[in-house]
């Protein structure tokens, strides 16, 4: 029997609508207990760039699903205000004043749910009590408790002895009784952790929580954070959000110590101003250094946002001066084809980067760069105007190492077919160059070009021929001895880029692969224009590698064009499996014939003669999935000399592990080894470490140490560490340790972030987010084993 009629006239106006006459279905409008374990939801440490890792927590049930429970689709979304209830049981009983529903009592409202052996209603007390096996799910959780009783007059409701489970994260708990009043609650002997019951290897207890949940904000009395049976914390009081929304207090403090900050403490303080902006204060102690102050505020506007930073240092020991720094970046649409961008960084010294910063990324910045202008961007065609300024952030180069500053600088590329087959376009740009230390100018270029690109399946051939017009106007410290004020000059460039595919079916070792063999020519033709008289504004020679084999300029910039008469012959060559796509061998060889001696050249640049360019040679090979092998190699045949070496290799260990190795060589500028490693000894322990070496002057740049244990719930990691922390070389030692407890937050410096920076793969998604000619210049290998080729 499952009755749904109200014999009895209405029941109570809180928990049902106005009721059909007798005999009719009942649909009342029941408002289902909410159940605010805010102490779940408050104490969850939020860290979606870099969320906890549950790979040894299978999920499981704490709280058992109800069958009679029906679940909502994921990614659907019930809103449950308007929503009728449905009521349902065995039996039917009681009097009009007092009716009892008996026997697999179920109450529906939209994706909500609530069963009971048996619920009570007293119409002239206004009062309800459940009974016997009281379930309930909804709202991302699911509970079940021994009795539930109210007053619906008055909105109080009280649950005895429940245990809960949240379904949208991995946490759960229990309570000794919840009494809710209205907007306001009470828990009373609640838990909280992410752990399984059988294995609490962490939990929050709290004697008391008040909430109120139209504030979103909470009071617990008396709480406890235990890690295994050891109470590790106690907060006699202490204030807290339910809910999402931003609000202002304590966020989780860092801690660390190193031989040249001594004891470190920073303290964030969030300070929620407005819905669409905020400010995060950074108190910071160093005891071998002083106190620091810093600052973050954040806006976000329609069509745009921003965030401006700095920090504040009195009389910092390690310097005896006083050290600031001011960072800015924002951008804002203004069209839907235009948008403004800022990023704006200020520094009170030249070492600030080097002190402040605890890898080798201090170090290698020597100069703060700030960037302010407008950029557009549509079809065929990008164009802006822009500003740009240089500080100096080495306190080893003078002003005069700085580049140029372009105050202003404005540009626009354009291409578009034209008739038939033919396509056209035009770079052009103006800039005023400034210098602190230098006399400068404006200069203005212009390369119209056209292009005949044909193709077909197997083949391309693409003739293209521009003319670079480029002119100075130059202040007059920057003229050259003797020369004009406003040098230009005029320059052909005609270029002729070839190519063939040859592919075949091949099978190695049963497995289908695609081979290819592909030639390319490219030939360059530009004639010599004496540029002897023109500044050296923005203008480098480019790094000789395999890209610049099909370049028309050597240079970056547009102080220097080379002239040319030169044709490269490279081929390449992959191996594609079939079954997936993906690349297992691939290599490449180029070199470049000039017929001509190139005259044009910077002071102290090499002539680059006629004869043959250095061999250029890549290969990458990945015999099993989980090994991936590239070297890069230059070989000079004029002076038989190797220009540069690059070897790295890579093997993804069972259980995300890995081992990187690397070694890289460039003449007369370094000659590095680099190893890396997280390997993983059971489930649980694993050890990481890196040897980060320069041959070059004989110097360890990094060295790191550590152990790491994870389980379920808790993750524990020990770091030592010992880096290069300024431009002498010095070296500073560090130890970071961390304990996390996952779904609530951790203690201790971040050493998860320096990990990750110091051994790609250690986060196994970084393998697949980081460009692999970025990261080791090789081909991404998923995570499973397979075939090897001989």
């Amino acid at each position: 029997m499952k009755p749904s009629v109200c014999p009895w006239g209405a029941l109570p106006a809180s928990l049902s609508s106005v009721c059909p006459p007798t005999g009719s279905p009942v649909r009342p409008v029941l408002r289902l207990l909410p159940l605010p374990l805010c102490i779940a939801f408050s104490l969850h440490a939020h860290a979606a760039d870099d969320p906890p890792n549950w790979g040894l927590c299978p999920v499981q049930d704490v709280v058992k699903p109800f069958v009679e429970a029906q679940a909502t689709p994921e990614g659907i979304h019930i809103d449950n205000t308007d929503q009728s209830t449905d009521i349902e049981g065995d039996a039917l009983s009681g009097t009009e004043a007092n009716p009892v529903f008996q026997g697999n009592v179920t109450m529906r409202r939209g994706d909500q749910f609530m069963g009971a052996d048996q619920i009570t209603f007293d119409k002239e007390a206004d009062r309800y009590t459940a009974e016997g096996s009281i379930r309930y799910q909804g709202s991302g959780l699911r509970m079940v408790a021994d009795r539930a009783e109210g007053n619906q007059g008055s909105e109080t409701h009280v649950i005895h002895d429940l245990d809960y489970q949240l379904l949208s994260r991995r946490g759960n708990g229990g309570a000794d009784s919840v009494t809710l009043a209205g907007e306001l609650g009470t828990l009373r002997g609640a838990t909280y952790s992410t752990c399984p019951p059988d294995a609490r290897q962490w939990e929050l207890r709290a004697r008391q929580i008040d909430i109120d949940t139209e504030e979103g904000m909470a009071v617990a009395r008396g709480a406890t954070l235990r890690v295994g049976k050891v109470p590790v914390l106690y907060m006699p009081w202490f204030m807290f959000p339910t809910d999402e929304r931003r609000r202002t207090g304590l966020l989780f403090p860092s801690i660390s110590n190193s031989s040249r900050n001594g004891f470190d403490y920073r303290q964030p303080i969030y300070l929620n101003l407005a819905p669409n902006y905020d400010v995060t204060l950074n108190p910071r102690l160093m005891t071998s250094r002083g106190v620091q102050m810093g600052a973050q505020f954040r806006y976000l506007v329609e069509g745009g946002q921003g965030v401006l930073e700095g920090t504040y240092m009195p009389d910092d020991d390690l310097r005896d001066r006083d050290r600031s720094l001011i960072r800015y970046q924002a951008y804002q649409n203004l069209t839907p084809h235009w948008q403004a961008r800022a990023n704006l960084n200020w520094i009170s010294d030249s070492r600030y980067y080097e002190d402040f910063s605890n890898s080798l990324d201090g170090l290698s910045q020597t100069s703060a760069y700030s960037a302010i202008g407008v950029y557009g961007r549509g079809q065929g065609w990008n164009a802006g105007v822009t500003a740009d300024h240089w500080q100096l952030a080495d306190f080893t180069l003078t002003e005069a190492a700085l580049p140029f500053s372009r105050l202003p600088r404005a540009y626009v590329n354009w291409e578009q077919r034209l008739a038939g087959v033919l396509v056209g376009g035009i770079g052009a740009e103006a800039v005023r160059f400034q210098h602190e230390s230098f006399d400068a100018g404006s200069r203005i270029d212009l390369k119209p070009w056209i292009s005949l690109p044909l193709e077909g399946n197997s083949w391309f051939l693409r003739p293209t021929a521009a003319y670079r017009y480029t002119g100075y106007s130059l202040d007059e410290g920057a003229r050259a001895p003797g020369g004009s004020s406003s040098p230009s000059r005029g320059q052909s460039i005609l270029s002729l880029d070839a190519g063939l595919f040859f592919d075949r079916d091949t099978t190695v070792k049963g497995k289908h692969y695609l081979q290819t063999i592909e030639p390319r020519l490219f030939y360059l033709n530009v004639p010599y224009a004496d540029q002897s008289d023109m500044p050296q504004f923005d203008t480098q020679p480019l790094t000789f590698s395999w890209g610049q084999l099909f370049r028309d300029n050597r240079y970056s910039g547009a102080d220097r064009q080379a002239d040319a008469h030169q044709l490269t012959l490279a081929v390449s060559t992959r191996m594609i499996r079939q079954s997936d796509g993906r690349e297992r061998f691939s290599a490449s060889l180029g070199q470049i014939r000039y017929f001509d001696e190139s005259r044009v050249r910077l002071p102290g640049e090499p002539i680059t003669e006629k004869g043959r360019s250095a061999w250029v040679a890549d290969a990458n090979y990945a015999p099993t999935d989980r090994w991936t092998i590239g070297a890069s190699y230059q070989w000079d045949p004029k002076f038989s000399r190797t220009d540069l070496a690059s070897v790295r290799a890579r093997y993804l260990l069972p259980d995300d592990g890995v081992f990187n190795v690397g070694y890289r060589y460039r003449r007369s500028l370094l000659e590095q080894v680099d190893v890396a490693f997280l390997y993983p000894i059971s489930a649980s322990w694993s050890v990481v470490g890196r040897y980060y070496h320069s041959l070059y002057d004989d110097k360890a740049m990094e060295t790191m140490a550590g152990v790491q244990w994870d389980s379920c719930c808790v993750a524990v990691r020990l770091v030592g560490r010992r880096y290069v922390h300024n431009r002498a070389g010095d070296l500073s030692n560090a130890l970071m340790f961390e304990i996390e407890l996952k779904g609530l937050g951790s203690a201790g410096q971040d050493t998860r972030r320096a990990l990750r920076r110091s051994i790609l793969g250690y986060n196994r998604d970084d393998l697949y987010l980081v460009p692999p000619q970025t990261a080791t210049g090789q081909p991404t290998p998923p995570d499973s084993a397979a075939d090897t080729l001989p």
